[in-house]
């Protein structure tokens, strides 16, 4: 170990322990190092280098071909397993339809008119309020055919302006009930 390694060594030592203690620990490591520089682990054979890449070739190419073997097999497996899926939803889309035998929709509602009303031939004069609102939008028809044509003479522009926002007063009414 180096002079600065030492150092750097003895420092981190003397902040968990005392300076003497700090220093004893630096000479173990630097006597520690002395005895693994001078004898060294010895080396393998050359015989046994090669047994050893032998075995980690033969296991990679096993495992390259297992790899690569399962991957097709997992592709052919996930491909006509999709098939069958789709096939599987279009036939139950296709005889669902097919199978289920038509029937007349039951409409269910609330009616505002009475029965009575509805199985009339003249709706708009058995509802009083229909009548009503018929009977207004006729006599504004009236005026506005009458202002049209000019015959009630005066100011015409300005009378089927009300009439119209008239009209539109009732038509909101109608609709809001």
């Amino acid at each position: 170990m180096n002079r600065r390694k030492e150092e750097n060594v003895k420092k981190l030592f003397e902040k968990f322990m005392e300076a003497e203690q700090a220093e004893k620990a630096v000479e173990d490591i630097r006597k520690g190092e002395q005895i693994l520089r001078e004898n060294p682990a010895p080396q393998p054979s050359d015989e046994l280098i090669a047994g050893i890449k032998f075995e980690i070739a033969k296991g990679l190419l096993l495992r390259q071909t297992d790899v690569s073997g399962f991957r097709k097999t997992a592709y052919k497996i996930a491909a006509v397993a999709a098939a069958v899926m789709i096939l599987a939803a279009i036939s139950i889309k296709f005889f669902a339809k097919v199978d289920k035998p038509y029937k007349a929709v039951k409409f269910e509602y609330v009616s505002i008119i009475p029965t009575s009303i509805w199985e009339s031939d003249d709706i708009a004069t058995d509802d009083t309020d229909l009548a009503i609102l018929n009977a207004e939008v006729e006599q504004i028809e009236g005026e506005m055919l009458a202002l049209q044509s000019d015959e009630n003479g005066g100011n015409s522009q300005r009378a089927v302006t009300e009439l119209e926002m008239e009209l539109i007063e009732i038509d909101s009414n109608f609709w809001k009930g």
